[in-house]
């Protein structure tokens, strides 16, 4: 009797407000939120978390895009061509022709690179300009008005592909169409972005300077010589068309290209540089000199590792190069070596300022005052080397007194070659095992080679072999002045490779007066162009 009101009582005491499960878990979530009120805040990613992966998203869906559907075929004069954009941190344009090799141009600074694929020749374009030579005038004009063309499909080809790739990634990831369009229109503002910085920076001028690989390591001889492109620009161009056409030859000839033909306004110098006791060497410098029919060798020093000599023997092939020799020595050369090479007919060995005319050049040089094999004795440091430098400039002062100016300074090291700054309109270097010009504070330019020797037996102590470097430099025959040199540069011990790159003396590109020889002559201050 009594039970039945107790339980009639709790169930009404279950019912009141408040006190229901129902009520009773809300009170338990309110509670937990407010013992932690950042929870819900630290679900959801921070800002700079989200806002860098649309970033991630966007790059990679243009890459993407660039990569499946960026590409455009496009026939550029007798060639079919593909263009293409691609991501890079440096820019530029690369065009190449295989299996001849490439050709690089420093034409834009930009996050994206132009490349251009030669696929094939088209046989009846080409079979049309071998019959009818005359149309090769106009091949400049076709080829110019052919690349805009290509370029500007390749333009609108891109944006769509870059938009699309950024869309269809941001999609998949997001799977929210509003995530998907911001991909999009960020992917398109990048590549507007892109475009704009490569029209600021696009540099027309780039195809004067530049870099050939492969067997087109050879189209600077094919082309012409610094003087022919300095006074005779739209020849240069008509050559270089001319050069496009005969790719077909050049497939079937790549072991006998085109020779080099010299101007005869224009004296040719193979600058080279330490050496180190490299056998292979001399095949290197006797080809050069056959292809670019050098007229004299500049020696900077350091043919030698010890100087002993038992080394002596190395130099015998000096005397079968067939041109004149000039030569200082460098800090592994010894008065053994020095003494040696000054019973060679054809060495001119320069020391202590001596200046002599060789092949049309007035140079003058100084050996390096450290001996560094002798480990007898205390090396004299940078100030030795710069002492030598002061005595290389007087030896200059006094020519230029005497009325027979230097065209020409040699010395082996870099803090020597610097002292003569003013003094010379140009000064010749090494030591460092890398090549490098540099216009110095009164208007001499110093070009320093790297070493033709590859480091001789120092190559195999890296992981990579270092390059065989040397320069031909190009002198105008009546000024005595440089006009433009090719840095050529070859794979190490084991390697292939080959690389030249032209480059012309500031006074000397074609913003400068067409034809105009420069007016300052070697005797007089030397001009302070731009480096």
């Amino acid at each position: 009797m009594v039970r039945a009101p107790l339980a009639a009582l709790n169930r009404l005491l279950h019912r009141a407000p408040g006190h229901g499960p129902a009520r009773t878990a809300d009170r338990a979530r309110r509670a937990r939120g407010a013992a932690l009120p950042g929870l819900e805040l630290a679900a959801r990613p921070r800002p700079w978390v989200r806002a860098l992966g649309l970033t991630a998203v966007v790059l990679v869906g243009a890459w993407l895009g660039l990569l499946i559907v960026g590409n455009v075929r496009a026939p550029v004069g007798p060639m079919d061509t593909t263009m293409a954009l691609r991501p890079s941190l440096t820019g530029g344009t690369k065009i190449n022709i295989s299996p001849l090799g490439a050709l690089s141009l420093d034409s834009h600074v930009a996050p994206v690179r132009l490349d251009v694929n030669v696929d094939q020749l088209d046989p009846p374009r080409a079979q049309a300009l071998v019959d009818h030579p005359e149309r090769l005038s106009g091949l400049q004009d076709e080829v110019t008005a052919d690349v805009e063309r290509g370029t500007l499909d390749l333009a609108l080809r891109s944006c769509v592909a870059v938009v699309t790739g950024a869309t269809a990634l941001g999609l998949a990831v997001y799977r929210r169409p509003r995530r998907a369009l911001a991909a999009g229109g960020l992917a398109l503002a990048l590549l507007a972005a892109s475009g704009v910085t490569a029209y600021a920076t696009w540099n027309p001028k780039s195809v004067l300077e530049p870099r050939f690989s492969g067997l087109l390591s050879s189209a600077p001889s094919v082309v012409g010589n610094a003087r022919s492109i300095v006074t005779e620009f739209d020849v240069y161009q008509q050559e270089l068309a001319r050069l496009v056409t005969n790719v077909t030859k050049l497939y079937d000839v790549t072991s006998t290209l085109p020779a080099y033909q010299p101007d005869p306004s224009t004296l040719r110098v193979l600058h080279v540089s330490d050496i180190h006791l490299n056998p292979a060497s001399w095949k290197i410098i006797a080809s050069l000199v056959k292809q670019y029919q050098v007229n004299v060798i500049v020696d900077s020093g350091d043919t030698m590792d010890h100087g002993t000599a038992a080394e002596n023997g190395f130099l015998d092939p000096i005397g079968d190069l067939g041109v004149p020799y000039v030569w200082v020595r460098g800090n592994h050369d010894s008065a053994s070596t020095q003494r040696y090479l000054e019973r060679m007919k054809n060495v001119r060995v320069l020391d202590d300022g001596r200046a002599r005319t060789v092949g049309g050049l007035r140079f003058a040089g100084i050996g390096d005052p450290q001996f560094t094999p002798d480990r007898s004795t205390v090396p004299g440091g940078d100030a030795s080397e710069k002492l030598a430098g002061d005595r290389l400039a007087s030896s200059l002062r006094d020519q230029r007194a005497a009325g027979t100016p230097v065209d020409v300074a040699i010395a082996h090291e870099p803090s020597a070659a610097r002292e003569t700054d003013g003094e010379v309109p140009l000064v010749l270097c090494g030591h460092l095992h890398h090549e490098g010009t540099e216009m110095l504070k009164y208007g001499t330019r110093l070009r320093m080679e790297g070493s033709t020797g590859g480091s001789g037996l120092r190559a195999v102590e890296h992981r990579y072999p270092a390059p065989v470097e040397a320069s031909i430099l190009y002198f105008d025959r009546d000024s005595h002045r440089l006009q433009a040199w090719d840095a050529i540069r070859l794979g190490g011990l084991g390697l292939t490779t080959a690389e030249v790159s032209r480059h012309l003396a500031d006074e000397n590109r074609p913003a400068s007066t067409p034809g105009r020889t420069p007016s300052a002559s070697p005797s007089g201050s030397p001009s302070h162009d731009a480096p």
